[in-house]
């Protein structure tokens, strides 16, 4: 069975650091502790005292002041790692923590997953090929040499790169060594800690390229795991469940994302309100616990960022230049059908069709796969529609060589809608208000990648009441909007008051809205 070494680097609350170790070694697991030398010292004290009669827990032989983004961080980790080595000889496994860490399974469950894969999990992934530096420097981080903290002295640290640059002063990376990047919480076999550690005492030239590299802890585990073992025996993931937000600040959690960190398929999560002092109790209970089961949705992500973005009116970006100056046709007339039930427009767009000679698309902004015709590539990827949004949709006038084309739209594209309505071409918009059961919200949130099917029910009850506040808040977004030509057609109105939305929408005559409007199951899911 896997006995785990938790490498814990912490610099402050000695309070919490106690707890977290005697809980993490209270199922015969060990930790190795590094605590920052620019902390109290009596904090430090405060924790040796605390857990000095706790044979599962050993101290890094030195204590190192650390700073964001510099080498002492990795220097630190194999300080702790040393020690974990030497005073824990049944230690299989070896997981990098910080103070803000906490499990989010069972020491029965995590003993489990890692006895059932030979392998070491650390993010690895090329550092020039990749897309994982996502702002910042990016090259300059290996090929200069760093000898002042960007955090703490932020002229000199670019200035001595400028001056390096100016001098040429690029240097060569190991020539044996493929750099890889990834997130700094690891999880190794001790066979792997072993080989970096011998391979750290023999090659001094990788040592001090790396000493000098910018935020080397994103990459020397990374790189040197990549070099010594295996490929078939990586997995290139964490198993520390974190996230950032759009400015790269981690996420915290607090106390009530109980639910949503236990469905996540990961060991630990990263990072742990200090106020989050229920979360850390239930958890704490949950780490102690035999025979626990739990249902992997592993929806966090996806849902973080759906209620992130709950608010934002397409905004985000500037108005693409060449959209600036083009426009559909001053002559041409834009019909835009809304919905959010996707089935419930293309049944009444396939109806129009039948009934009048105007041309539609359905999803086009929404569906990959939505049916184009060949238009020279333009309509070949999501992102190529979107960023030619204009031109595409000159091409399809011109294609069906009509002055009327009619498309669908999901009503979360209100940029796409601000964006025609201020073309000059003619618009005309018709909404589709539908009923939502929950049965269908839930249906929606396992299709958009908010829930999953084992997502529990509670969690789900949880979470209807914010996915059906966001249909209704993109439906008043339109609203607010005051678009002209703006009709509605209502599931819960007579057919006759329909047939009159759309005879305005689609300047058709009234026997021919009132033929559209009678379609047989238009609103059944």
């Amino acid at each position: 069975m896997s006995k785990i070494a938790f490498i814990l680097l912490c610099h402050k609350d000695p309070e919490a650091v106690i707890k977290q170790a005697q809980r993490l070694t209270a199922k015969d697991d060990y930790m190795s502790i590094h605590f920052d030398a620019r902390a109290p010292k009596a904090q430090f004290e405060r924790i040796r005292n605390a857990l000095a009669d706790n044979p599962h827990v050993t101290f890094a032989r030195r204590r190192v002041k650390c700073g964001w983004g510099a080498w002492s961080l990795v220097e630190a980790t194999l300080l702790a790692i040393e020690a974990a080595v030497a005073a824990f000889p049944k230690a299989t496994h070896f997981y990098m923590l910080s103070g803000d860490c906490m499990a989010i399974k069972s020491a029965e469950y995590t003993h489990e997953f890692l006895d059932d894969t030979d392998a070491d999990f650390i993010e690895s992934f090329d550092f020039f090929e990749s897309d994982w530096i996502k702002t910042g420097i990016q090259a300059e981080r290996l090929i200069y040499r760093h000898y002042f903290n960007e955090r703490e002295n932020k002229r000199m640290f670019y200035a001595a790169i400028n001056l390096q640059k100016r001098l040429g002063l690029e240097r060569a990376i190991p020539a044996d060594l493929q750099i890889m990047i990834g997130s700094q919480w690891w999880c190794l076999r001790r066979r792997t800690i072993e080989w970096i550690l011998e391979f750290t005492r023999q090659r001094r030239d990788v040592m001090r390229f790396f000493r000098t590299t910018w935020i080397p802890d994103e990459t020397f585990f990374q790189t040197l795991v990549r070099h010594l073992v295996p490929e078939e025996e990586i997995r290139s993931r964490t198993l520390t469940f974190l996230l950032f937000s759009d400015y790269g600040m981690p996420v915290t959690f607090y106390n009530d994302h109980y639910d949503l960190l236990m469905s996540q398929d990961y060991l630990f999560a990263r990072k742990i309100s200090p106020e989050a002092q229920e979360l850390k109790r239930r958890l704490g209970v949950l780490y102690s616990s035999d025979g626990a089961e739990f249902q992997i949705s592993n929806e966090g992500r996806s849902l973080y960022t759906f209620l992130s973005g709950r608010g934002r009116e397409g905004r985000r970006f500037a108005p693409r230049f060449w959209e600036g100056e083009s426009s559909l046709g001053r002559d041409r007339e834009l019909l835009i059908v809304v919905c959010k039930k996707w089935h419930v427009a293309k049944r009444l767009v396939w109806r129009i069709q039948q009934l009048t000679n105007i041309p539609a698309v359905e999803y086009l902004f929404n569906e990959t796969d939505c049916p184009l015709p060949d238009l020279g590539g333009i309509q070949t990827s999501m992102d190529k529609r979107h960023r030619h949004r204009r031109a595409l949709m000159r091409m399809l006038f011109d294609y069906y060589d009509s002055d009327r084309l009619l498309i669908c739209l999901d009503p979360a594209n209100l940029d796409l809608l601000q964006d025609f309505y201020g073309d000059r071409s003619g618009t005309r918009l018709l909404e589709v208000q539908c009923n939502f059961s929950d049965a269908y919200l839930v249906g929606h949130a396992k299709r958009v990648g908010l829930a999953g099917d084992h997502t529990k029910p509670e969690a789900l009850r949880r979470l209807l009441p914010t996915i059906r506040g966001d249909v209704l808040f993109e439906s008043e977004a339109i609203r607010g909007a005051e678009f002209p030509n703006h009709g509605l057609l209502r599931e819960w109105e007579p057919p006759e008051q329909s047939a009159r939305a759309l005879g305005d929408f689609l300047q058709v005559p009234p026997e021919t809205a009132q033929e559209i409007a009678r379609t047989d199951h238009l609103f059944a899911d």
